[in-house]
């Protein structure tokens, strides 16, 4: 009986080091951000263009920032995706991040930091869902008034949700996932082409593949390699 409120003891400990270790890690994250909100200081350079190659720039969140550039001759590829930024904080940063760098086609991927609040904001799941579209068309207006020609995915299927998470998560993500990638679809016109990612993702109704998976929100290198399989096309133009 002594060995077992021993490991049971040193568990307490394990778990109550590991629960400081994550409030630090947190409050440090939180006041990183504090200091650089829009975290302008992730990309400080603005890279001169090689005229020779299509510039490719890869816009968004941590989606964007995951993804690897595909294997395209003549295609140089920058990325721009920082993690956890929602709609607003990405295009505020447009200028600073993809106006400099005169991208031939910008390809954009965001809204589901934003939807991903959708759980513990109810009351104002209208006005989220609204705001990301304005974002979002603002952020296509600039880049072709900058002379960029824009491919918007369509937000990702997210994946099972795990247990951790079902405190914080609900049923309305979904179907504002399905409201935004409609949205997203009707934004094709002159110079903009929709990469329907979703279809690309997505295995049971709403859900991304198992196979492509990493977590609720994120791919796995499969997911990004089918992704870049289909990408492939729309570089061509």
């Amino acid at each position: 009986m002594k060995y077992l409120f021993l490991i049971l003891f040193l568990v307490s400990i394990a778990v109550n080091v590991a629960g400081v270790w994550a409030v630090k890690y947190l409050y440090k994250k939180e006041n990183a951000v504090r200091l650089d909100p829009l975290q302008l200081s992730v990309y400080p350079e603005n890279l001169p263009k090689n005229s020779a190659l299509k510039r490719v720039v890869l816009f968004g969140d941590s989606r964007a920032l995951s993804w690897p550039a595909p294997e395209a001759e003549g295609v140089e590829f920058l990325n721009r995706g920082i993690g956890d930024q929602t709609s607003a904080q990405i295009r505020l940063r447009y200028v600073a991040h993809v106006q400099p760098l005169k991208a031939d086609l910008i390809v954009l991927q965001l809204g589901v930091n934003d939807l991903k609040t959708l759980p513990l904001f109810p009351e104002r799941q209208t006005a989220i869902v609204e705001q990301l579209k304005v974002n979002l068309q603002w952020i296509v207006q600039q880049a072709r008034a900058d002379g960029s020609r824009v491919l918007i995915t369509t937000i990702f299927p997210v994946g099972k949700v795990p247990l951790e998470r079902r405190l914080v998560w609900s049923d309305a993500v979904a179907p504002a996932i399905r409201e935004m990638n409609t949205f997203i679809a009707s934004l094709a016109g002159e110079g903009v082409q929709i990469f329907d990612t979703f279809s690309v993702l997505q295995g049971e109704i709403d859900l991304i593949k198992p196979d492509y998976s990493r977590d609720l929100l994120h791919l796995n290198v499969q997911g990004y390699a089918a992704l870049n399989t289909a990408l492939l096309p729309f570089l061509q133009h």
